[in-house]
């Protein structure tokens, strides 16, 4: 069932979304050569808990994951797509790093990521996180009421095809709210007019992911939980909690 929110529920997934913001820049500036993923999920851990506010990503075991998730964000490195344990590996220079991160506050959710290059970058990598932001935007544009949700999916789509990128269409977005998932999903690549018609009040997380190697296919790791690309070549995913409204897109995982 899809449940639309109030203007005083928005309110509330949008102060969740405050933390999971706050969250990314801790995360980010200290993200550097040498420290851990595990060390990184200790300082998400610190800025939510001083917010009181909870995870929701901790303990979380779909179907698919091997067993319940062990951190406050996932850390996907380089060839690594999505859902990445915070291990021991330690950041090396050039890694390219994406950060998920979900929170809630009062038991309404809100769910983005970002991704980034860990000390000097290549400009092959910048280009690929450039253009998965800009799948994002498009995303997030065509997010208005009267529209389809295949309008989001096939702006997304457009701009990564269009650049060379692969994509997958299994794991996307999805409603948010008093859950991390709820309904509907937002896919990644889609027919424009088709689907759900987009209302106010109907809050998702959009969360394209591009792969440079040009491949749509992608594998499970070992650990159960990591995505990554079949021919090992690099990934970038970003993600914000964006709420319909009358007045257009608003994103509520920003500071």
């Amino acid at each position: 069932m899809i449940e639309l929110k109030s203007p005083a529920e928005i309110e509330m997934i949008r102060a969740a979304g405050r933390v999971v913001a706050t969250v990314h820049a801790e995360v980010k500036a200290h993200a550097v050569a040498g420290v851990t993923l595990r060390e990184l999920d200790e300082v998400a851990r610190k800025v939510i808990d001083s917010a009181g506010a909870g995870s929701s990503f901790l303990g979380y075991h779909p179907r698919f994951g091997a067993t319940p998730f062990p951190g406050v964000i996932c850390t996907s490195v380089n060839e690594v797509m999505l859902h990445g344990l915070p291990t021991d590996y330690r950041l090396r220079d050039g890694d390219l790093l994406s950060v998920d991160c979900g929170a809630y506050v009062d038991g309404w959710h809100a769910d983005a990521a970002v991704s980034f290059v860990v000390g000097e970058p290549k400009p092959e990598d910048l280009a690929l996180i450039e253009a998965t932001e800009r799948c994002l935007a498009a995303g997030i544009e065509a997010a208005r009421p009267g529209a389809r949700m295949g309008d989001i999916a096939h702006a997304m789509s457009t701009v990564g095809r269009a650049a060379g990128y692969g994509m997958q269409n299994d794991f996307g977005g999805h409603g948010i709210g008093r859950a991390m998932h709820e309904e509907p999903f937002v896919p990644n690549e889609g027919v424009p007019g088709r689907g759900l018609k987009l209302t106010p009040g109907l809050v998702i997380a959009i969360e394209p992911s591009l792969m440079a190697g040009g491949r749509d296919d992608y594998r499970m790791a070992d650990d159960g939980w990591s995505l990554c690309t079949t021919d090992s070549s690099r990934s970038a995913h970003v993600e914000h909690t964006v709420a319909i409204t009358d007045d257009g897109p608003r994103i509520l995982t920003v500071q």
